[in-house]
């Protein structure tokens, strides 16, 4: 019997809080150090090992550290592409990785008479086949799935493993209807396993002729959505699968690095000094050590602006109470003098998002697909892209210049 590991989506760097990002880099670590403490043979991560292609440099050095633990006890790692790791413009970090010994990518292939040849990577101890297609932006992505040669995929023999890092239409959660996704059968038939990230949902599915598709989830948080999810207890970890010519077992371990005090609040009716008191004294009565605290707000006050709120103070009072990082949400609150421009949403993407889609139509361009669903995407590309922030001891020309090469790109213009 053999035994590998599926971890996706660490997005090591995806926060910017020292303290986040120091619970992002322990999460990957205590993931590590459990495969080679449970005598994996091989590690599967399939996507977003980082949150960007040429990510914080310490990230990077605390992550290489301990995947070089890894393989220096005969331990291989193996990766796609996740959507983030991904460069248009050419060497990603996992480039370097591989050509470091530290990882092996997987998912070679060539384009020939209008087909995609993928080739097999086999694993030297147990001889498990192993291949996949990364992460690229969704259009690319979706034509090499369209142009799969299943044929000799499907032919070949032995204990398969196809990689990925891409949404399934049939096992899209409701609150991710609108991410991008491919069907089921777009993959090749008759694999052991399919080892998938994307979707920060822990997913596990048999269909007919694609047993165990299998999402992991993240193993840490690099949103709100992530936050709030954890804060309700949903677990946060990876999978260890058993296997001889067949599956023989699939486990989850759970990755946890620190709790969580979550506190939904509703503000309806009520003045921002309420407000005030009403938080204060929570959160001055709640047991808030070595926590992350996340509050929620939501509701139409009965008078005065969200802004009259202190949430300064409400901060401080939650520090001084031991916590170890606090995050508010108030993209759900709102006031009277706003309700004009009032929009739902449960973080700041989400409402950037249905701002755009409200908005967008009537924006006068010579381009129709700028008003379109897509127009909307390319919007909201736009905007994560110049919201991206200075990489240390980037110079101003080079923030500037790879900025603009990256807003062309989103937009589809040349450069020069």
């Amino acid at each position: 019997m053999y035994r590998f590991a599926h971890i996706a989506d660490c997005h090591l760097g995806a926060n910017r809080e020292p303290e986040l990002r120091q619970l992002e880099v322990e999460a990957f670590k205590k993931s590590i150090d459990t495969c080679i403490s449970r005598g994996v043979d091989f590690i599967i991560i399939s996507g977003d090992i980082f949150h960007s292609n040429l990510p914080d440099m310490w990230v990077v050095n605390e992550a290489v550290r301990k995947m070089r633990d890894a393989v220096d006890k005969g331990i291989p790692i193996y990766v796609v592409y996740g959507s983030h790791d991904y460069s248009p413009t050419g060497t990603s970090i996992i480039d370097i990785l591989d050509s470091a010994g530290l990882v092996k990518r997987i998912g070679a292939g060539e384009v020939k008479d209008g087909k995609l040849f993928l080739k097999f990577v086999e694993d030297p101890k147990t001889k498990a086949k192993l291949t996949g297609i990364s992460a690229r932006k969704l259009g690319i992505e979706k034509e090499y799935y369209k142009i799969l040669n299943r044929e000799l995929l499907e032919a070949e023999t032995g204990f398969k493993i196809f990689v990925f890092h891409t949404m399934l239409s049939e096992l899209k959660p409701a609150d991710l209807a609108k991410t991008d996704s491919i069907p089921v059968s777009y993959l090749p038939v008759g694999f052991n396993y399919y080892a998938g990230g994307h979707p920060h949902k822990n997913i596990v599915e048999n269909f007919k002729n694609y047993p165990y598709i299998v999402y992991p989830g993240p193993l840490f948080a690099k949103d709100s959505k992530d936050f709030e999810e954890a804060a309700k207890d949903v677990k946060r970890g990876f999978y260890i699968v058993d296997f001889d010519s067949q599956i023989i077992n699939i486990e989850f371990i759970e990755v946890k690095v620190c709790d969580y005090y979550f506190e939904e609040y509703d503000a309806s009716g009520k003045s921002p000094a309420q407000i005030m008191n009403d938080l204060t004294e929570r959160m001055k009565k709640a047991d808030l050590t070595n926590k992350i605290v996340l509050l929620k707000l939501s509701g139409e006050l009965a008078s005065g602006k969200t802004s009259d709120i202190d949430f300064t103070t409400i901060r401080r009072i939650i520090m001084d109470q031991g916590a170890l990082h606090v995050r508010i949400n108030r993209y759900a609150l709102t006031s009277k003098e706003y309700a004009s421009i009032r929009v739902k949403g449960g973080d700041v993407h989400e409402i950037e998002e249905k701002i755009f889609e409200e908005n967008i139509r009537s924006v006068k361009v010579s381009n129709p697909k700028l008003t379109s669903p897509e127009g909307v995407k390319m919007a909201v590309n736009l905007l994560k892209a110049l919201r991206d922030p200075p990489k240390i001891n980037e110079s101003k020309e080079d923030y500037f210049n790879r900025i603009r090469s990256q807003a062309l790109k989103i937009l589809g213009l040349p450069e020069g």
